[in-house]
This record gives structure tokens, sequence and C-alpha cells, in this order.
């Protein structure tokens, strides 16, 4: 008992020091605590002048510019104050035309294009009425016109006639001249037998069009096909396959097959090649509305083909007969209409049909024109325009005459005569005659090539260029072949 009274005893004593240790920690905090509120305080309040110092440097600032500007405005409303004080353009001068946003005069063009053509349609309807038939577009006899929907559908065995000789070539190695004469003869088939076709059955204009159009296209992807064989057949034996250009797919003859010439045959490309860029799904609400669009924008061509171009050329003769000033009325007259019609059909066929079988078939590259209404030559223009017809002959006219060791400018004039020889068929053929207007508004292209260069070149302006392209674009070349045939057209049709 006694130890354990003087073991709590001596644990008491040794307790005391640290309890007074904490009194007096508690007693040093509730000294120095009044002396922190106080140094707060005053920091606080040295804040407070400071900020009050502060507006107060603000608000007279602020007092000052007021007064400044005050002062400004008071000495430039006064009469003597000069109202001429630095060096100015006017907006439409030569040197600031182009540096000025002239937005309003084009919504003033705009405006003024909808109001003439408004009153130019009412008047066409009050003096005409509705003038769209049925006969123009698809005849009577439409029902009868089954040979030229078959001469379409049997075209795709052309294209397998060319898969089978690529084929004989792998297994028998047939020689290339025989390769040569099979394939042009295949190509040749698919231009002459719709040509044969549409003259011994004497279809409505519309069919003939879409059957020549529709042959010329195969006839190009044919030649195309055996073109790229042929050359992916000289690059496997001359180059070795390290060696082989980066962006040349020497994958031949791998590459022939059914699956392989069945997409190209139906991609919306004219250039042969083993595989194409590709996209990842179908949009069909896009599809929807690019096929609406065509639908409303080719109702719009014919509208204005029936109620403006039809009666115009009834009402008038030949443009190449009778008085010259009288034909210069008649084609300034129908150039306006000419040009929408041309227009529309630009818009439905290169940016709405085109893009709907890209989208169908997930082909990737839509490069189907480049920006020609800004061409400041017709050589521009014609680069610009059709781009899937532009790189066929690219790739399939003009490098080949090129590499036979023909000129530049000898190469760009095939390349015409072949375009003029393809417009031919696809205009003269349907209408049944052969007057080479559009032979000719081809060729014509070549001589205003070298003029619209000539004349870039001296002004240096691609405003006035592209001023000189619209003229020529609008009122020669090839709309005025067309208005040649649609005039020949008519009047052929009206004494038959």
């Amino acid at each position: 008992m006694d130890c354990c009274k003087e073991s709590s005893i001596a644990q008491a004593q040794l307790l005391q020091p640290e309890d007074r240790r904490r009194e007096l920690s508690m007693e040093e905090e509730s000294v120095s605590s009044p002396n922190a509120s106080g140094e707060e305080a005053l920091r606080r309040r040295k804040r407070s002048i400071v900020k009050a110092a502060n507006s107060h440097t603000s608000a007279s600032s602020e007092a000052k510019e007021s007064l400044a500007s005050k002062l400004q405005y008071a000495s430039r409303s006064r009469s003597s104050a000069p109202a001429h004080r630095k060096l100015r353009e006017s907006p439409l001068s030569s040197d600031a035309i182009f540096h000025q946003s002239h937005a309003g005069l084009f919504n003033l063009c705009i405006v003024i294009l909808v109001a003439v053509n408004s009153r130019l349609i009412i008047e066409n309807l009050m003096k005409y009425g509705i003038l769209i038939r049925r006969g123009f577009w698809f005849s009577s006899k439409s029902l009868r016109e089954w040979p030229l929907f078959m001469c379409g559908l049997s075209l795709p065995i052309l294209a397998a006639c060319s898969y089978m000789v690529e084929k004989m070539k792998i297994l028998f190695r047939i020689p290339e001249w025989v390769m040569f004469a099979l394939h042009f003869a295949i190509s040749t088939s698919s231009i002459l037998y719709p040509v044969y076709i549409i003259m011994r059955v004497g279809p409505a204009l519309l069919s003939g069009i879409i059957l020549m159009l529709f042959s010329i296209t195969y006839w190009m992807k044919l030649v195309s096909y055996a073109h790229t064989n042929h050359d992916l057949r000289t690059l496997a034996s001359e180059i070795h396959k390290d060696d082989m250009p980066t962006d040349i797919q020497l994958d031949y003859p791998k590459n022939i097959t059914l699956k392989n010439l069945a997409y190209f045959m139906v991609a919306p490309t004219l250039c042969y090649q083993v595989t194409y860029p590709h996209t990842n799904k179908i949009r069909k609400g896009w599809v929807f509305r690019k096929v609406v669009k065509l639908l409303i924008f080719s109702g719009l061509m014919g509208f204005i083909i029936e109620q403006y171009t039809k009666p115009i050329i009834q009402n008038s003769q030949h443009p190449l007969k009778g008085n010259y000033l009288y034909a210069v009325e008649r084609v300034l007259k129908l150039s306006i209409p000419n040009l929408y019609v041309w227009l529309c059909i630009f818009y439905c066929l290169f940016h709405l049909w085109l893009n709907i079988i890209a989208e169908l078939t997930y082909f990737g590259d839509r490069e189907f024109y480049k920006d020609w209404w800004n061409a400041k030559t017709v050589e521009e223009y014609w680069r610009s325009w059709n781009m899937p017809v532009h790189k066929w002959m690219v790739r399939h006219v003009y490098f080949p005459c090129l590499r036979k060791g023909i000129s530049k400018e000898g190469a760009i004039f095939i390349a015409f005569i072949i375009s003029g020889v393809l417009h031919e068929l696809c205009i003269g053929i349907p209408c049944l005659m052969f007057r080479c207007w559009a032979f000719l508004g081809i060729m014509f292209q070549v001589p205003l090539i070298v003029l619209t260069n000539y004349l870039h070149r001296r002004f240096q302006s691609a405003m006035v260029g592209n001023m000189i392209f619209w003229f020529f674009f609008c009122i020669v070349g090839q709309p005025i072949s067309v208005l040649l045939y649609y005039h020949d057209y008519i009047n052929q049709s009206s004494t038959v």
C-alpha cells in the first residue's frame, strides 16, 4: 500500500509541470490575440483608404475624359472646324474598289434579277399560257421505245467482254496487238450499237440524249479500263516492285475481278484505278434531300425550255439565214434562257446526280467540278467545269500524246477533236441530223483559248478576264451550238 501511494504521488508531481505549461500557453494566446486583432484592423483601414483613393482617381480620370470628349465635340461642331483632314479615295475608284464591301450592290442585283425575271414570267404566261407538253420530253410512242431501254440494259455485257479479254491475257498470254484489237472492237461497239438503235427507232429527244450520254460514258470507262491495265502490265514487266512509285498501286493481275470492274462501272468516275478513297456510311437523309433538289431543278429546266426557248425559236428564223442584225437579236434573246438551262444542267448533273451516285457507292473523291465560274480564261474554264472528263482527257489523251513526242499544243488540239466528236454524237444523233454545230462549237474553243489568254496577259486583271470568259460563255461557242441544234430540231419536228 505504501508503495502504491508513493507511485501515485510521483505521477502527480510529474504531471504538474505539463499542466502548467498548458496554462502558460493559454495565457500567451489570450495576450497575443488582442494584438493580432489590432493589426488586422489596421490593415483593413489601409485597404479602405487605398480603395477610396483609387476610386477618386478613376472618377477624376473619367471626368477628364468626359471633359476632353466634350471639348473635342465642341471644336468639331464649330463652323471653323476642318472638314478634310487626310487623303481618301472614292469607294468605287480603281484603287479602292477591291478593298470595299459591295454586298449592298450584290443584293440590288439580286432584287433586279428577281423583278425582271418575274415580269418576264408573267408576260410569257399572259402571252402563251402554259406550254409544257409531254411530247417534247417523252413522245406518245415512248412505250414502243423499248429498244432504247434494252440497249441500255445490254451495255454491261460489253464490260463483261472486256473483263474476259483481260482474263484471257492472264491465262493464255495473248499478244498485246490482239488485246488492243479486242478492246477497240468492244469499246467501239458501246457507241455504234446505241447509234444504230437511235437511228432505227427515232425516239424522243430526251430519250436519245440519255442513251447517248450513257453509251459515251461506257465507252470512256472501257477505254480507261483497257489502257490502265495495259500500263500496269508494262510497269510489272519493266520496273521492280521495290522501285515502284508510291502513288501507283501495282496489284495486277489481282485487280482483274468482276467485283472490281463492276464497282468501277457504277462509280462516278471515268478513270479506272485499283482502289478508290471510300466513305464510311450512306447518309440517307442527305440522299433524300439531293433527290428532291434534282427533281425540282429538272422541272425548272423543263419549264424554261418549254416556256421560253421553244416559243422564241418557233417565232424566229434560222440564226444563219436572213438579216444578220435580226440574227444577232435572236441570239442575244436566246442566250439568257439558254444560260439558265445550262446552269440547271450543270447543277443537276455535276452537283446533284454525281454526288448521289458517290454517296450510294461510298465514293470519297467528289471533286466533280471546281470554281469554273471564277475562270479568267476559256482554258481555265475547260480545266475546271467537268473534272471527270478533264481527268480522263489528261490521263488517256494528253499525256500519251506527249509520250509519243507530240507537242503540248498538238495534244490539246487532239483532245478538243475527241471532245468535239463526242459532243456531236451526244446532240446530233438524238436529233437525227448531222449539222456539225457541236463539233464546230468545241473546235472554236481553241482560238478562244488563245484570245482569252492574250487578253488576260494584256490587262493583268482577274476581273477583266472573268468578264471576257462570261461573255464568250453566254454568247458564243458551245451555247450557240446548242441553240442552232435546237432550232433545227424544232423546225424539223414541225415540218414532219
